[in-house]
């Protein structure tokens, strides 16, 4: 019998399982069709008028292309050439549904972006607002040229099933030379992207443009395309379906807890480190401790839950689509599971956050209170959670991961702050945190059935289901191959930043507010009362001369202002010189004057 032959697997997909395959595996289902198309005897044309897909240039239907393919052997059966024609339509039919799936859940993960944007806008004071939004904007540009230079050709450029060699790095297809699976691309872009913006909310208020810029094509031009290439490339040394995997398992990631999000993490806690916390959280302007650190509170909760519910909405996207191909057998049972397993653990991780943040907070001051910023960020930390183990688990282990998600998340929260680490969105405790755990999850509760439901094949289980305990241990060595991976990168790196002075804002430009620095003037009421009055005394003299006079009134005020920010920066500097020079010896404070350390004139 004829065969199709099958898209081949070496396209650079995480997975075994290859959409053609998938497809393909389908066919024997026809046979009932295929006898009665021999037995009936049916016209070309009721042949035709089963699979009739018209394009928009043509009218050639698919069963058309598939009838000029069709090789000319007159020795061939009439079954075995309906059986052709079948798998013909089958393979082309499935190929559109799977391409259209992916470019729906690459729509769904980029929308996250949107919900980044908010959620950062959200948590900033209102100076800095415009600031972080071209921020995130940057990270989907960044992201968008560095994956399309180099980010694919280093994560999947060359893979290939069939080759059992491995390696650190992948070496072809830049600039997209060679791709044929575009689609694959957008969706692997849309995960770069928001391996990138997870750091974007970390370093709010205080970091520079051009480091931030720098920052965006880095990390998704060379970071995560390494960790991606080593979990998710056939030819990745922690690949769980190459010729050899690591201990003969492998890490399994099903969507990315360890690739995305605990990279992402790890890197907004390297950043925030070298960057130093926010002017006033931590320490005075002497530089001493404060006692209490100090809250700097975002100026909207709206738009902090608005940015909630579009990350959890674009998170079925973000899961469902890590399947790649809906059209294969049983494919809908992954698909569902994944779903469901996504809300119940984002869910489970709402209500763990908020119950234990009102059982603190009564035992601490005797009346409890229900923080809206705990059940929300405990909600992103069991969406993350959920990410590696979301096709592998059973339900119920769903919702304990979420439970688990909750607590970590406000265990870390609050060690950050002791340990005076400023996150100004508590990125660090959501995705490196819960990424971590997601990634440990998997070798906790993974299901036999489940793994081999959604790769095809099962090397080992969770140690709750029965494992050896195999599956656990790469899960482990996965988690510290990705904390080490960023370490070696990203540390030095910002550190170069900051020695080149491009990393922090100038102490003026950071108390003033970021926007009025790098930004148009932020339009206050008393701006927009003053246009207002233009547009109605129009004609109006008089009225005019006042708006004149009131306009240079703002200016003076407007430059008052940054006067008397600039003067009190200056006495703050001066005070802390003073009294540093004073518990100094006649000899120290000769140096320091020789080395240039005397008070400003």
């Amino acid at each position: 019998m004829w065969m199709v032959p099958t898209v081949d697997c070496g396209s650079g997909l995480p997975r075994t399982r290859c959409k053609g395959q998938s497809t393909s595996s389908a066919i024997p289902s026809f046979s009932l069709v295929v006898t009665f198309l021999v037995q009936k005897k049916p016209s070309p044309q009721i042949i035709s008028s089963m699979f009739i897909t018209r394009n928009h240039n043509t009218y050639m239907s698919v069963y058309e292309v598939c009838r000029d393919l069709q090789p000319d052997d007159s020795t061939a059966s009439q079954e075995d050439q309906v059986a052709f024609l079948l798998q013909c339509v089958g393979n082309s039919n499935g190929h559109s549904i799977d391409t259209f799936f992916l470019l729906y859940a690459s729509c769904l993960v980029f929308l996250m972006q949107a919900g980044f944007a908010m959620l950062c806008a959200g948590c900033v004071q209102f100076k800095n607002v415009q600031n972080t939004m071209l921020k995130n904007l940057l990270d989907a540009c960044g992201a968008a040229l560095g994956f399309y230079s180099v980010g694919y050709a280093f994560a999947y450029g060359g893979s290939d099933y069939s080759d059992p060699k491995k390696t650190f790095i992948g070496t072809e297809n830049f600039f997209l030379i060679g791709v044929e699976d575009l689609t694959f691309w957008l969706f692997q872009f849309a995960f770069a992207a928001t391996s990138a913006t997870i750091v974007a909310g970390t370093l709010a208020e205080r970091c520079q443009m051009a480091a931030y810029l720098c920052y965006s094509i880095a990390v998704t031009g060379f970071l995560y395309p390494v960790v991606c290439h080593a979990v998710w490339s056939p030819q990745g040394f922690l690949n769980a379906y190459n010729h050899d995997p690591l201990w003969g398992v492998g890490v399994v990631d099903f969507a990315g807890s360890s690739v995305v999000h605990l990279t992402g993490g790890t890197t907004a806690l390297i950043a925030t480190y070298a960057l130093g916390p926010r002017r006033g959280r931590f320490y005075d302007h002497r530089g001493k401790p404060l006692e209490t650190p100090v809250e700097f509170p975002g100026h909207s909760a709206a738009l902090r839950m608005l940015g909630a519910f579009i990350l959890w909405f674009g998170w079925y996207g973000f899961n469902t689509g890590s399947a790649l191909s809906i059209t294969g057998p049983n494919q809908h049972n992954v698909i569902s599971l994944v779903a469901v397993n996504t809300t119940l653990s984002a869910a489970s991780a709402c209500v763990s956050a908020l119950v234990a943040h009102y059982y603190l907070d009564e035992k601490k001051t005797g009346e409890g209170s229900f923080s809206l910023s705990s059940a929300m960020n405990g909600c992103l930390g069991g969406l993350v959670s959920i990410t590696g183990g979301c096709g592998l688990v059973e339900p119920w282990a769903a919702v304990i991961t979420g439970c688990v998600a909750g607590l970590l998340y406000l265990a870390t929260s609050k060690l950050l702050i002791r340990l005076r680490i400023d996150d100004a969105v508590d990125a660090i405790p959501v995705h490196m945190t819960n990424g971590a755990w997601g990634t440990l999850s998997v070798g906790l509760f993974a299901s036999a059935d489940r793994i081999k439901l959604a790769f095809g094949a099962t090397n080992d289980t969770g140690v709750l289901m029965g494992g050896s305990g195999t599956l656990l241990g790469c899960q482990i060595v996965g988690i510290l191959f990705v904390i080490g991976w960023v370490t070696f990168v990203m540390l030095p790196f910002f550190y170069l930043l900051n020695y080149l002075g491009w990393l922090r804002s100038a102490p003026v430009d950071e108390v003033e507010g970021l926007d009025s620095r790098y930004h148009d003037k932020v339009r206050r009421p008393s701006t927009d009362l003053v246009h207002a009055m233009s547009m109605y005394g129009h004609g109006n003299e008089r009225l005019r001369q006042n708006i004149h006079t009131f306009e240079e009134s703002e200016q003076q005020s407007e430059n008052a202002r940054r006067f008397t920010v600039d003067s009190r920066l200056r006495r703050s500097t001066d005070t802390f010189e003073e009294s540093v020079r004073g518990q100094l010896t006649p000899n120290e404070q000769r140096f320091t004057a020789d080395s240039g350390g005397g008070s400003h004139n």
